[in-house]
């Protein structure tokens, strides 16, 4: 893999993960938090989101001067980056399977409820 593939990868992995939970946030999460308190506002999985791009907006930001020649890319540089947000990222992903797990989903929802849910 050339660098150019490289950074164009690395920022592609940051706007899908931006997608991703806009998506949450405006159609999933409110569905959910109806029942679940884990998916209300301003609770953990929320400010997870904010944890994880307030580090993925410098790791983004990052990314574009080095795609654009303003910066030469340092690997110790992006892992520093890269860690800001990886241990949030890794327990947010451990808790949503949580949340979201069958036996969990059983305690707030019938399986006629989740048939009808809008995803």
């Amino acid at each position: 893999m050339s660098l150019r593939q490289f950074l164009a990868t690395a920022v592609q992995f940051c706007h899908h993960l931006t997608v991703h939970h806009t998506i949450e946030e405006q159609h999933i999460f409110p569905v959910l938090a109806t029942k679940m308190p884990a998916f209300k506002k301003e609770l953990e999985l929320l400010t997870q989101h904010k944890q994880i791009h307030r580090g993925l907006d410098k790791f983004e930001a990052y990314l574009d001067k080095c795609r654009s020649g303003e910066q030469d890319l340092r690997m110790d540089e992006l892992k520093v980056l890269m860690d800001s947000f990886g241990d949030v990222l890794w327990q947010h992903l451990d808790d949503e399977v949580k949340q979201l797990g069958a036996e969990n989903m059983r305690k707030y929802w019938t399986k006629d409820e989740m048939r009808r849910m809008p995803m």
